[in-house]
């Protein structure tokens, strides 16, 4: 059996999630179970299209309390004050395509907290593998669909 090392996520994400949770334990459960009542109330429940439809919303909203708690559960909180002396979880870095030429502002972040339109991209993508520990003036390669790319670390912000 391996032992995986545990995923990292920012005191901010796992805040959020908490938060996530908490109004789905709270409040969504309590909305399904009045949702359901009224649903069973409306009579035989083999021909209940209602009922069914609950039935399934309370299974989805079941599974995303699992996953939140299991991430919770399983990932390693790392403090986002993070350094300006070097890119880390948290940092926020200006980066230069060399091939393009174009400059790109973006957050590293936890995985389940990645968002691209947000510029949020993931420890885990390959910008953020490959970006992690540079400081300033530092350039990274990675490996994409059209070939090798090169980035040039312009700066370091939290």
């Amino acid at each position: 059996m391996r032992i995986m090392a545990k995923k990292q996520i920012s005191k901010s994400g796992a805040a959020k999630l908490r938060e996530e949770l908490d109004y789905l334990v709270t409040v969504r459960r309590a909305e399904m179970a009045q949702k359901l009542k009224e649903a069973r109330a409306q009579g035989d429940l083999s021909e209940n299209a209602e009922y069914d439809e609950a039935k399934n919303e309370q299974a989805i909203m079941e599974a995303q309390i699992m996953e939140i708690q299991y991430t919770l559960d399983n990932s390693e909180i790392v403090d986002d004050n993070a350094s300006i002396d070097e890119v880390g979880l948290g940092s926020t870095i200006k980066i230069k395509n060399f091939r393009t030429g174009k400059i790109e502002t973006l957050q590293i972040v936890s995985s389940n907290e990645a968002n691209f339109k947000e510029g949020k991209i993931s420890d885990e993508s390959p910008i953020g593998k490959g970006a992690m520990k540079k400081k300033v003036g530092d350039n990274f390669l990675i490996e994409a669909p059209a070939g090798e790319l090169k980035f040039e670390i312009l700066e370091i912000s939290k």
